[in-house]
């Protein structure tokens, strides 16, 4: 922690060259590559809602036996 309490601050203008420095470095991908990217989030996404809400039907068709199944009078 004395290291980072030592050391010089940047001025902002250094910070955003610094930045720009930085993302010129950035190899952006191409539209192909950002739409195949896009489409496997989204089939992602898809998969894990369908998932949770399998289970999460699953688990409370199961509760409800448990809890009110047994009740017959």
């Amino acid at each position: 922690m004395s290291e980072l309490s030592s050391s010089k601050r940047t001025s902002p203008a250094t910070f955003y060259r610094q930045v720009v420095a930085e993302l010129r470095k950035v190899v952006w991908p191409t539209q192909e590559q950002l739409i195949t990217y896009f489409i496997v989030v989204v089939v992602f996404v898809v998969f894990m809602m369908a998932l949770v809400s399998a289970l999460d039907l699953g688990f409370g068709k199961l509760v409800f036996a448990v809890f009110a199944g047994g009740n017959k009078q």
